[in-house]
């Protein structure tokens, strides 16, 4: 197994389609947003990804001018955008990937849950999710864990506030 995507096996699958039904939108940076709407867009025939192409986006940044995808650039100040967002009636959104736009979500406390997802393989390079946090503001509960066969595991923890 690598980084061919075995490790995204039928259970990940299955797992992270059925997760899927408790979001009403994803929410994503510019950069994860531009990679994933560059392949993920074009993929058909797959549940899982036919399921996140239909489903509403909303990007923040401050340097992108238009969006596709069924994607709405957020306006305005992020936070505050951000807060009208989870003000809204319904589910809850969803974020993939780790960037500058998390450390904004940590410090206003816009996140109600973390989950890592960690696949047994070595990368070595990478964005960090906590750079530029103050440890000790950020105190997190484990909530749930999940071990699935192939070696991943997916921790879900809540920002003790």
């Amino acid at each position: 197994m690598g980084l061919d995507g075995s490790y995204f096996d039928a259970e990940s699958r299955g797992h992270a389609l059925a997760a899927l039904d408790r979001y009403d939108a994803f929410l994503f940076g510019r950069v994860t947003y531009e990679t994933f709407a560059a392949t993920w867009s074009q993929v058909r025939d797959d549940a899982y990804l036919d399921r996140i192409n239909a489903m509403p986006k909303y990007v923040a940044s401050t340097t992108l001018r238009e969006t596709t995808w069924n994607a709405t650039l957020l306006k305005g100040e992020v936070v505050e955008e951000i807060r009208r967002l989870k003000q809204q009636p319904g589910k809850d959104l969803i974020k993939y990937g780790t960037g500058k736009l998390d450390r904004t979500l940590l410090e206003h406390h816009l996140i109600d849950e973390i989950q890592v997802w960690i696949i047994p393989v070595i990368v070595g390079t990478g964005q960090r999710l906590y750079d530029a946090i103050d440890p000790a503001s950020l105190k997190l509960k484990l909530e749930a864990q999940k071990v699935f066969g192939n070696g991943s595991v997916l921790l879900t923890y809540v920002p003790e506030r």
